[in-house]
């Protein structure tokens, strides 16, 4: 056998190829000569880079980041809001405010969370949907973001999906 094939597997071999692919360079015979080892190494470059790009991609974290830039609204807050256990403004204080501008449009929900203490919720939302599957969803998704210092606002949007069938 060859030495340049062993050579080839050598370099190769703490990349991320498949097996069958290594053991298609150690065995392969080839005239070697200059061109198939610029060829080769070049071969070698690409794909550790590929390898290395590979296993970047699974150790990063994304994020996407939205930004909504709309006039001051009254009540100065979204749909609902959640508020940490250790956030500068309580719920009730958070609730009397809101209540200055919008009277009786919000309701404080007291939730058994480690995280969150409260969450205040515009009334409309909960005729659309009942209370604790609203609840439920906000502190399963809210509850990956905040922490206990935090106050946030969120917008949801409820679409409800009706079909029907009829006789004709």
């Amino acid at each position: 056998m060859k030495q340049h094939s062993l050579s080839g597997v050598e370099m190769l071999k703490n990349t991320h190829l498949l097996p069958s692919v290594l053991a298609t360079v150690k065995n392969h015979h080839e005239r070697w000569d200059e061109l198939s080892k610029t060829v080769l190494d070049k071969l070698v470059i690409l794909i550790k880079e590929i390898g290395g790009l590979r296993q970047v991609m699974k150790e990063a974290k994304k994020a996407e980041i939205q930004m909504n830039l709309t006039e001051f609204e009254m009540p100065p807050m979204q749909d609902v809001v959640i508020v940490g256990r250790n956030a500068p403004i309580g719920p009730e204080a958070l609730k009397r405010m809101v209540d200055v501008l919008s009277p009786d449009q919000y309701k404080i929900i007291k939730v058994d969370h480690p995280v969150i203490e409260a969450i205040v919720v515009r009334n409309a939302l909960m005729n659309m949907i009942p209370e604790e599957k609203l609840c439920e969803f906000i502190l399963e998704e809210g509850g990956k973001i905040v922490d206990e210092t935090t106050i946030i606002k969120a917008h949801v949007n409820i679409t409800v999906h009706i079909s029907k069938s009829i006789d004709l």
